[in-house]
Formats: structure tokens, sequence, C-alpha cells
């Protein structure tokens, strides 16, 4: 088991690299010289502002490169809002627009806007008024979280930049808030203003009082009996890293790693023979929801979107080998902005690294001596994890050496928690503890996957598996088969799964055909649960209804970035995908975007208290006729 540190072999500049320390520098020395940007102006995102597909395939080594960011500006004393474009290759402003909060939605939360949220709070008369009539009156030891607030428009807050705050207890410095919920309370404060501005109240409910402490010196003697598994790869491991090109097993994609989405990968092509082929030009982790499903007024709003209003890649972990990941790993660092827009590095941000995982394919060869021929299967993993308050969030790609995709969210960390009386239960969660609920909810994850299957023209097919009907066509009542359904509008793009018929998504080139006279493909295998289960009309429904199917079908369009919007925080609702899905856009054989939501809907058990075992949700993309033959034949025994 070794670490090793980052990748530093030269390559040449490339449009879709990370960015670097000087580009963040830069852009906030242009903004400043432009007087966008003062003392208390913060940058709640800096993002590279991606060349479009077109731009960045027709790139070759030793070409020019220019270099956009796109820096999300907020004044922390007026709320005033803006986004601007800066070329940092030439050092130039080349574009600013003041945003319209009210309508558009407000930038994502900084991280001074939390420690502002607890002081305000833990000083509002009335807040300290509420908990002394709960009989507590030490609050030194509160967490008053900063939670978003949802929709703006459900007080008639218009452009108020707004953090709602629920309070949790601790028994010392150490302790887990969580265990200890402050039931039917919670504080709406204005960030800018630096003000409770709405306290609700709905009545005192009392503090569980066990605690909720994970660690092993509170749980018991350690288990024993598990000897020393190691993973060893003498020679190092089967991929090579230039800059952020990796290649492995005739797999090759570019690494990037962003503020807002965290991992993202670019350009993924699998070699076929002497034929680079693409599969995918840009995938990522999108958005995701966390919908909460209570009843109670103090806790009916709690509904959030973890990468639009938190920005994931900036709550990533910096991991650490032997627990996050384990074996021959490669680590890669991240350059990011921190809340006054200068750069820092959050070191070992990515992990990459090989795995076993069985078998990949065997035969046993019955009519020749029992002759037995199988190979084992190993995949390549590029992954991160991002904490975002209770929760934390493992993200990893796979890629297999049969050309398959594979995608996890494996979520962990800590369930919300809220307070009811000890044994009343509740239709609306688990009482893990007693008098502590944890809430049922959704994790709605949605994965934007820009298609390149053999190309940019792409088409996608919605396949079923049904039953022929009995006659003269099956007799014996023992046919099925498979109907296809193309997906040829805009309007038609929102499409729901369906375990009963079996349904997945194919991605074909009509334009490129396999020995057989089809169309190669890939297929989006999904993993179908529930999707978004707030009643229409609804705040959360209106903010997440990228979250109402499993899958979008969209022209692709370089600013179609994100599935709720670019600005979720506080949006009224419908920016994103249901702007994009109204009907009159053409989506055969052209250049599209896959929205692929999945998740689990969380009815949390005991087994999850005090801290949960991973939960695992995916999908995978799987070559459908886009190879010839198996094209794992080629592996040595």
């Amino acid at each position: 088991m070794t670490c090793c540190h980052p990748q530093r072999a030269a390559a040449d500049a490339h449009p879709l690299d990370p960015l670097t320390a000087d580009e963040i520098d830069s852009a906030r020395r242009v903004l400043q010289r432009s007087g966008k940007a003062g003392e208390s102006t913060r940058f709640p995102l800096v993002l590279l502002d991606e060349p479009d597909r077109h731009t960045a395939t027709a790139h070759r080594d030793g070409d020019p490169v220019t270099r956009r960011l796109r820096v999300t500006l907020l004044d922390s004393r007026t709320g005033a809002a803006a986004e601007a474009v800066v070329d940092v290759t030439a050092g130039l402003l080349l574009s600013h627009r003041e945003l319209d909060p009210a309508t558009e939605g407000q930038p994502p939360v900084t991280f001074e806007e939390y420690e502002v949220v607890d002081s305000v709070v833990k000083g509002d008369p009335g807040w300290r008024k509420a908990m002394a009539e709960r009989g507590i009156t030490d609050t030194g030891l509160a967490i008053c979280a900063p939670l978003c607030a949802g929709s703006a428009t459900d007080h008639g807050d218009g452009g108020r930049r707004l953090l709602r705050s629920l309070t949790w207890l601790r028994c010392d410095a150490t302790d887990s808030p969580w265990a200890h919920p402050v039931g039917g309370l919670f504080a709406d404060v204005d960030v800018i203003e630096r003000r409770v501005v709405r306290l609700i109240d709905t009545g005192a409910v009392p503090v569980p009082a066990e605690c909720g402490r994970y660690e092993a010196e509170f749980n018991g003697p350690p288990r024993t009996g598990l000897r020393p598994l190691e993973i060893r790869q003498p020679q190092g491991p089967s991929f090579e890293i230039s800059g952020r090109q990796l290649s492995w097993q005739k797999w090759s994609f570019r690494i990037d790693f962003n503020a807002r989405e965290g991992l993202v990968l670019h350009q993924i092509t699998f070699r076929d023979g002497d034929r680079e082929r693409s599969v995918l030009h840009r995938a990522s982790l999108a958005e995701m929801a966390v919908a909460y499903g209570e009843a109670e007024a103090s806790r009916n709003w709690v509904a959030f979107l973890d990468a639009g209003e938190y920005s994931l890649g900036r709550n990533a972990n910096a991991l650490k080998l032997g627990c996050d990941c384990l074996g021959e790993i490669r680590y890669l660092d991240a350059v990011l902005a921190d809340d006054e827009g200068a750069a820092y590095t959050l070191p070992n941000a990515v992990c990459v690294h090989e795995e076993d995982v069985g078998l990949l394919w065997k035969h046993t060869d019955i009519f020749n001596d029992d002759a037995a021929h199988s190979r084992r299967a190993r995949r390549l993993v590029v992954s991160y994890i991002a904490t975002v308050g209770n929760y934390d969030y493992g993200f990893y790609w796979y890629f297999h050496q049969d050309g398959t995709i594979g995608f996890e969210a494996k979520s962990t960390g800590i369930v919300q928690t809220s307070a009811i009386r000890p044994g009343a239960g509740s239709p609306h969660g688990t009482e893990v503890a007693p008098g502590l609920l944890a809430p049922y909810h959704q994790h709605l994850f949605c994965v934007r996957l820009d298609a390149a299957v053999d190309g940019a023209r792409n088409t996608v097919e919605e396949v079923d598996v049904v039953p022929v009907p009995t006659g003269p066509g099956n007799p014996n009542g023992n046919a099925f088969t498979v109907r296809g359904t193309v997906i040829a509008d805009s309007a038609e793009g929102g499409r729901i799964a369906d375990a009963a018929v079996g349904r997945r998504w194919r991605i074909t080139n009509p334009g490129v055909r396999n020995r057989m006279g089809e169309p190669v493909a890939y297929t989006l295998v999904p993993q179908p649960g529930p999707v978004l289960l707030a009643r229409p009309g609804s705040a959360a429904r209106r903010r997440m209804a990228y979250g109402t199917r499993h899958l979008w079908v969209t022209r692709y369009r370089p600013d179609r970035h994100y599935p709720a919007g670019d600005y979720p925080n506080q949006h009224p609702g419908g920016a994103g995908l249901p702007e994009w899905t109204a009907a009159g856009e053409p989506l055969e054989n052209t250049e599209l975007t896959l929205w692929h939501t999945f998740g689990p809907t969380h009815l949390p058990r005991l087994e999850e208290w005090p801290v949960m075992p991973v939960d695992v949700s995916g999908f995978m993309l799987r070559p459908t006729g886009f190879f010839d033959r198996n094209p794992a034949l080629d592996l040595p025994s």
C-alpha cells in the first residue's frame, strides 16, 4: 500500500485543464482593476468558462489556448450580485452582468456566511427567549446550522439573501450535535443585514438526551479476528497520468475538478484496434437534491440542492490513504478559490486506483475434457468525497475492461434529525433513539452526460422488453421482444424508468454501423427508484423539477450547465430542464445531453444510527453493438 504525490508530468496546455492558482489570482486582479471587485466583494464561484465541444475537440497539442473564467460575485455589504467572464490569457474583462436575485436566484452560500448565521442567531433576543423557555440558558454549545431557505417567494422576500437555521445542541465540544435537535424552532437570517428577520416557534419538544457518539472508545471493545488484507502492485499501477490526461486499458480521458460539481471527466474514449472511439464528451454529477418529507411547520420546508446551493467541489475532502482509498493510489490535487477570490490548493482531492472485481468471463467446455477458460475483471476507479453538513458522499466513476462505464454515489455520515416526544413515533420518519426522529427523505442525484457515441451526432431510443401477444406469431405464448421508441423532440425528453419492462435508454449513432448493419450504441441501464415525491405546486417541486423524471434528453448547448439552473439558491423555480424541454427542438442525429436522475428514497433504520453504513445507488453505461465482439477477448490468462 503506497501513496504517491499528485502527478507533475509535463504536458501541453489544454483548454479543458483544471484552473491554476495563477489563473484564479489573475481573474481577481482583473476584476479589481476594472472596479468590479472591492474589499466587500466575495467570490462564491470561480469556474472555468469551458469552451464548446467543437473547440475542445478540435484542439491539438501545441495549439494556442485561450482561458476564460466565469466568476460569480457577491457584495457582502449590499447583497448585489453579478456574473463576470474574464480572459485570463489576455488579462481582460470580457463581460460583467448584474444578477437579479429575486428572479434569477442567489449565488451559492459562502463559507463566511456559516459563521454569520451562527453568530446572528445566537445573538437574537427572540431565539434566546425561545431557548430559555425550553430550559436552555447555556447556549455556548449550540449549533445554529446555516441551511438554505428554499424559495424566496414563499414569504415575499424578493431579492433578500437569506439562510435558515435550525438548532442542535452538544453535551460538550466533541459531542455529535445531530443527537440533540431543538424541536419546533427555526430562524430566517438576512446575512447581508446580519439580523434575524423571522423566528418561527411552533412549541417546545423535549430535546433528546441520549448521546450519539460513534467513535470507537464509546462503543465497546473492538472486533477481533480480522487479519491483514494487503493490496499490492509491486510494479505499480497499470494506468498512466500525464498532466490531467489518464490512460488505462484502452480507456483515455481528462480529469477535471471544479468548485461546483467537483469531479468532471472530459473526452472519454476507448481504443478499438487502431481507432480512438469517443463515448462521452463530458461527464459529471451536475446536481443533487435532498428533499425531506416531514409535514410539521418548523420542518416542512427542508429541501436542499447541495451542488447549486453549497458547491460540492468546495466541500470536498482531502483524502487519506488506507481510510478513504486503499491500494496503489495516485492522488490529484484541486485548485479552488476561497470566499475572497484567492487561490488555494485542496490536497488529495481526487483518488485514482485499480480494483479486482471478480470474474469477467468464463466458460468450461464440457465437450472438450472440461477445458476451462476465464479472465479476472479489473476496473479503474476515479473518485472523490464531499461532506455537506451531516452527510458525506463518495462519488465513484468506474471504467471496466469490457467497455462498460459505471457510476456510484455512496451516501454515509449522519442522518439529519428532529425531535419528537419519546415513543410518539411519526408517519414521516423513524425514531432511532428516544425522542430522536430520522425523517424520511430522498437523495436525487443528477448526472450530466454529454453524449459522443462514435461522434457528436447521436439519437436516444427508449427500449422496453415486452411480451408478444399469444396468436399465430406466438402460439405457445412464450415469446417476448423489445420495443424501441425514439425520443425525437424536446417535449418528449422527460422519461420515467420502469423496472416491469426492463426499461433502458440506448444512445445510438445512426451514421456509424457495426458489422451487423445496426447503429453503434451505448445503453444507459438505470437502477430505478421513486422520483421526487413532493406534490405539484410545492416549493420543492418547483425548484427540483429535474427530479420528477429519471431521464431528460436535451440538445447540447454550451450554456446549459446544471439541471436546476445556474443559481438555484432561493430561485422561485422552473429553471434548467423545465425551460429546455419545451416542444420544438429536434433530438435525432444531433448533439445531445442526457440528464440521469437516480438515488435512494431513504427510510432510515435503527442500524443507521449514530452513523450510517454507506447506501449505494448508481447506473451503468454498457456498449450495445458498439463493438463487433467481446472487447475483452485479448486479456491475458
